[in-house]
């Protein structure tokens, strides 16, 4: 595992550093159409744009004001910058250029993946080097899905069903070409794929901006009713959003579930570190999001835990109290059975009490 959970932070790590919003989503789904949308909006004219194989996904020509060999400055004040390299590269040439004055002062940035890639790898670019991490922060991923093919894809291609299931935010796209009955069960769908991410439908990428522009929590305050509105949603005595029934659809996505775990004991930091670090080190690539606030014994509140894959980000310590005295963990993952990860917790906590 990249990062020691023990590792705590109790002060706000996310206030200075630059978010990074990352649009993902399968070929032709309406990654560039949502990206021409929001660098018309006026407040997005300090932003910065990365996005893979420029030429061939180019923002509108009459956006461009002027044009050199890796970056454009667009006509409405914003900077974009094709992936010729990789991405920490690029990060890093933007933030020392902005630091030099070379490029505009950008207050945010968007990264364009391509329809074939795994969004999770920007999360680990971000997290593992160490000046993209003092620097950047992850605000969140969107994924866009196509309310024509998006129901095909998610059948038969196992890259999109990974960017819907890693998504904070969930876009369906050409909901005017798609019938109202095929849109409602793409979004049934997603909601069983993915049932934490919030979902909006839009019409050739028109969509309020701010919806996509503050995704992930700017203080520690936001992070917990973020967390707190993805626990509600796993909740064991909350109300259920209505699912699709098995029978409608059978055997779709069964390599993806989502779960929440409940403990009603703290836990101690050795122990909690031994189940997350098996974990990572057993089934790390199938871990695709893990959100929880958890109770540690000696803590003066609830800790809050995020991770995906490998990686699990340092634990940010809250000082209030918690109305639940219960942790738990909502896991979005691949090929895993909840039965295992359960047997892993109970492990690992038996080998402390017998310690």
């Amino acid at each position: 595992m990249t990062s020691t959970v023990g590792a705590r932070v109790s002060a706000d790590p996310l206030a200075s550093r630059l978010p990074v919003t990352v649009i993902t989503g399968f070929l032709g789904s309406g990654k560039t159409t949502l990206l021409r949308r929001l660098l018309r909006h006026p407040g997005m004219n300090r932003a910065a744009v990365i996005i893979n194989e420029f030429g061939e996904a180019a923002i509108d020509h009459e956006l461009v004001a002027a044009s050199s060999e890796q970056m454009t400055l667009l006509g409405n004040g914003c900077l974009c910058c094709s992936l010729r390299t990789d991405l920490q590269e690029c990060l890093r040439d933007l933030f020392v250029k902005r630091r030099a004055g070379e490029v505009i002062d950008f207050d945010r940035v968007f990264v364009e993946t391509t329809g074939l890639a795994d969004p999770v790898p920007v999360l680990h670019t971000l997290r593992t080097d160490g000046l993209l991490g003092a620097q950047y922060r992850l605000d969140g991923v969107v994924t866009m899905v196509d309310a024509v093919n998006g129901m095909g894809q998610l059948d038969t291609m196992p890259e999109a069903a990974r960017q819907a299931a890693v998504a904070d935010r969930l876009v369906i796209t050409k909901t005017d070409l798609a019938p109202a009955q095929a849109v409602d069960r793409l979004r049934q769908r997603l909601a069983l794929l993915n049932p934490f991410a919030l979902c909006i439908t839009a019409v050739d990428g028109d969509l309020d901006p701010e919806w996509l522009a503050s995704i992930g929590p700017r203080t520690v305050t936001a992070e917990r009713r973020e967390l707190s509105r993805w626990l509600a949603s796993a909740a064991p005595d909350a109300p259920q959003t209505p699912r699709p029934t098995a029978a409608g659809f059978a055997g779709h996505d069964a390599a993806i579930r989502s779960f929440c775990l409940w403990f009603d004991r703290p836990f101690t930091w050795e122990a909690l570190n031994a189940a997350l670090q098996s974990l990572a080190q057993l089934r790390g690539p199938d871990l695709l999001r893990v959100k929880g606030i958890v109770h540690v014994e000696g803590e003066p509140g609830p800790v809050v835990l995020q991770g995906a894959q490998h990686l699990f980000h340092p634990p940010v310590t809250l000082e209030t109290p918690d109305a639940d005295p219960r942790s738990r963990i909502v896991f979005i993952v691949r090929n895993m059975r909840r039965e295992a990860i359960e047997a892993l917790f109970a492990a690992v906590e038996a080998l402390g009490a017998a310690g």
